[in-house]
């Protein structure tokens, strides 16, 4: 997030870019990183939209948050969360959940060390680590130093420097100024450990055929 951006204008986006389905998805932001000139507006409005929306049944009106999808994961996720608790980083927790199920607040990471569990690991679940950067090259380089590469975003009112950013992202999607956008046409892959192969696009549909070669003899 560069410090020319509407943190109002792009607050909820980015919220739900993390938190959708509780963070449990593949392309979901797993981190963000905050140009420590702007840093605390974007953290605090954050924090108001977790402490604003209901998490519980999503079969009721209004709830848009539900739980963690099984025990094993949800153990997990607390582990990380309980982890940095520990660490004495400070944890900026949403609106109270329900007492049975698999249910988590919504948690911000104020910007801990980054190489914190809760940093370097998917956690895949409600919690959004949020990391201080002062300069571009430096904090491409920190994003880049992760070992996975599916997706990522850039957000700014200046499109052309987004885009530049973008391209030096080693990720397989990157999005400007929006989150979670996809297509049935446009090629779905990872870099480094982020799975194999691709969905969607040409590309995707090569996945589903194998290659043959066949030689002939230039004499034949």
């Amino acid at each position: 997030m560069l410090p020319d951006v509407d943190v109002d204008e792009v607050a909820l986006k980015l919220f739900m870019g993390a938190f959708f389905n509780s963070g449990q998805v593949c392309v979901a932001c797993k981190r963000l990183y905050i140009h420590e000139s702007i840093y605390e507006r974007p953290r605090d409005k954050l924090h108001q939209l977790a402490q604003t929306l209901p998490i519980g049944d999503c079969m009721q009106p209004g709830v848009l948050f539900g739980p963690i999808q099984n025990l094993p994961q949800y153990r997990r996720v607390l582990q990380l969360r309980d982890e940095a608790r520990d660490a004495g980083l400070v944890l900026l927790e949403g609106a109270a959940v329900p007492e049975r199920g698999y249910f988590m607040p919504l948690t911000l990471v104020d910007n801990p060390p980054e190489d914190s569990r809760v940093v370097v690991e998917e956690a895949f679940g409600p919690i959004l680590p949020l990391l201080r950067f002062s300069d571009v090259d430096e904090v491409i380089a920190r994003a880049n130093a992760s070992d996975y590469g599916l997706a990522g975003a850039v957000w700014s009112k200046d499109v052309a420097r987004a885009v530049e950013i973008a391209k030096r992202l080693e990720t397989g999607t990157v999005w400007i100024n929006q989150n979670l956008e996809s297509s049935p046409m446009v090629p779905l892959g990872g870099h480094k450990q982020s799975g194999l192969g691709v969905e969607n696009g040409v590309a995707g549909l090569m996945e589903f055929t194998q290659p043959k070669s066949i030689f002939i003899p230039k004499s034949a």
